[in-house]
């Protein structure tokens, strides 16, 4: 007992503090590869070194590299104002109000170039719950550090030295796997309520934990999120969504109590159990897709996780004596209109969240000319993918399922050939599930010199 107390004091004396100033590490300690740096990233930080400024590799890429995986961007912190930064490169413009950077465009990736930021001193702009409006006070970059959320996000990398700069011992959290809020956790809460969803969606994404002083204030504050702008909200979700550990971040939020006001809908679907058993698969499927690499279309997953509701709204509007589509098309847009009124869901993805939604009816007969119209719609594939979620959960023939699967897949001989068959089905069968072929025995050979036809030459056997 006395020696563990003692470790733990000596450790503390020893353990680098943020007013001791920064630990330089080094690539030995770190383990980043400067070949997996983005090679843009690189050039904007050398430009702004020539010029005289400071510029590092900020955030998350440092992050993700350091843990061995692929960044999504690169984003470059520098001590140069955005007009001074903009002024370097050929193809840069500034963006943004509330938080003013630059976007340094090459070709198809975009650098985020932000200026070393002041934390909050009472000089912002905010709103009366303390949530800041304008953030565009200049500092140093241990300041920039300081106003950070996280610390595994507070960390920079220099591309010339190769050396990672820790404030506050983000890179020890980071081999912790422990997310830990920079400063005082209820304030900076207070400054922005989306920090306690990051908080949430790295604690899943890194299978880690959230300190406990990081943890506490978040379910007295979790109403502070109601006065997070729809849209920032709608980016927000669609992130942890598509992180990778979408199933494990809904538990944590609901444990939190963090989802009321995100998915007004998703507490009721979760509490049916047809609802949990499509939204679960649905979501353990972009799970796969993500850790994959494979692309998510935010349209599908949206579609994926209001389809429950639509479902059963449109079942009720038809016991009431609705017809087929304009009962669909009634229960998706009262779905949409209390969905909206918390996540600013863009148009075009609720446009093609209605077109996956309304082929579902479509699915259920085969017929030629319906069939072929079907093919040509832009959607027909994530329609079809979107069918195979909902037999999966048991809400639809999975034979049949999967004939309007082969047929996405198929080229156009066959599809020719798999839509011929369906016009000699008697109607009333076109709806079933397709009825697989038997293989025909091959016909007896007649007897040739005595001899009995059925016998199978030595070739053909095995």
């Amino acid at each position: 007992m006395i020696t563990s107390t003692i470790k733990k004091f000596v450790g503390r004396l020893f353990t680098p503090s943020a007013s001791a100033g920064p630990q330089r590490i080094d690539r030995d300690q770190h383990g980043i590869d400067r070949r997996n740096v983005s090679r843009h990233a690189v050039k904007v930080c050398e430009v702004l070194r020539q010029q005289g400024y400071e510029a590092y590799v900020v955030g998350g890429a440092v992050r993700d590299l350091i843990l061995g995986l692929e960044p999504k961007d690169f984003d470059v912190a520098t001590n140069a104002t955005p007009e001074q930064v903009r002024a370097l490169f050929r193809r840069a413009r500034i963006i943004g109000r509330r938080f003013q950077l630059v976007h340094v465009v090459f070709g198809q990736e975009i650098i985020e170039t932000s200026t070393y930021r002041a934390p909050a001193n009472g000089e912002q702009k905010t709103d009366e719950h303390g949530r800041i409006l304008s953030d565009n006070v200049f500092g140093t970059q241990e300041q920039d550090a300081a106003r950070r959320d996280l610390t595994i996000n507070a960390l920079y990398y220099d591309p010339h030295t190769e050396q990672v700069v820790d404030y506050h011992n983000g890179v020890q959290d980071l081999k912790k796997r422990q997310i830990r809020m920079i400063g005082n956790p209820e304030q900076r809460y207070r400054e922005d309520p989306v920090r306690m969803l990051r908080a949430v969606r790295f604690a899943a994404k890194l299978n880690g934990t959230i300190e406990p002083g990081s943890r506490k204030p978040i379910s007295a504050l979790a109403e502070l999120i109601e006065n997070v702008p729809a849209s920032r909200l709608f980016d927000e979700m669609l992130k942890l969504l598509t992180c990778g550990h979408a199933i494990d971040c809904l538990k944590q939020l609901r444990e939190a109590g963090l989802h009321h006001g995100m998915l007004p809908l998703l507490d009721i679907v979760l509490e049916q159990p047809g609802g949990r058993r499509f939204i679960e698969e649905a979501l353990e499927r972009t799970d796969a897709r993500v850790r994959s690499g494979r692309g998510i279309s935010p349209s599908f997953l949206f579609a994926a996780l209001l389809w429950p509701q639509v479902d059963a709204r449109w079942k009720q509007i038809m016991a009431q004596g609705g017809h087929t589509i304009p009962a669909l098309s009634e229960a998706a847009d009262s779905v949409l209109d209390e969905q909206t009124e918390k996540l600013a869901i863009q148009r075009r993805f609720s446009s093609d969240m209605r077109e996956i939604w309304f082929m579902q009816p479509r699915f259920e007969r085969r017929q030629g000319k319906t069939t072929h119209r079907m093919i040509e719609q832009p959607r027909f594939r994530a329609a079809c993918d979107f069918l195979q979620l909902r037999a999966a959960a048991g809400e639809f023939d999975s034979v049949l399922a999967q004939w309007w699967m082969d047929l996405a897949n198929a080229n156009d001989e066959t599809r020719a050939e798999m839509i011929e068959e369906t016009t000699r089905l008697p109607r009333e069968a076109a709806s079933e599930a397709p009825v697989r072929k038997r293989r025909r025995r091959p016909r007896r050979k007649p007897a040739v010199d005595g001899q009995a036809g059925g016998d199978a030459a030595p070739e053909s056997l095995g």
